[in-house]
């Protein structure tokens, strides 16, 4: 469980403390790739307290899922189309999900 969470702290802080700026270009690209590892972040803090973490399949996971979205993004700037979008709702569908399993499991920790 310690693994994603110091990750996540280790990156909003660099995120806070740097003055580094983003062009407008790449925006969507950085977007949606934050998208995808904050929900590859939350699942495994999911896996962590269903005790099933593997650092491997947390690892790989965090590297596909980032290059994935991006790559994504890019088919559909060279397409035309919205494709970011498709993006965007499946990671926020597995992230609300995956943070409603996680809620569920601490209130059932916390009520026995």
């Amino acid at each position: 469980m310690w693994l994603p969470v110091v990750g996540l702290l280790i990156g909003i802080f660099l995120g806070f403390s740097s003055d580094l700026r983003v062009p407008q270009e790449y925006s969507s690209y950085l977007s949606i790739a934050v998208l995808a590892a904050l929900d590859t972040v939350i699942g495994g803090m999911r896996a962590a307290l269903q005790q099933t973490f593997d650092t491997k399949i947390f690892i790989t996971g965090f590297f596909f899922n980032t290059f994935l979205a991006a790559a994504i993004v890019f088919l559909g700037v060279q397409l035309g189309v919205d494709l970011y979008l498709a993006a965007i709702f499946a990671f926020g569908v597995r992230l609300f999900n995956n943070l409603a399993v996680i809620r569920r499991i601490l209130l059932a920790r916390f009520t026995k």
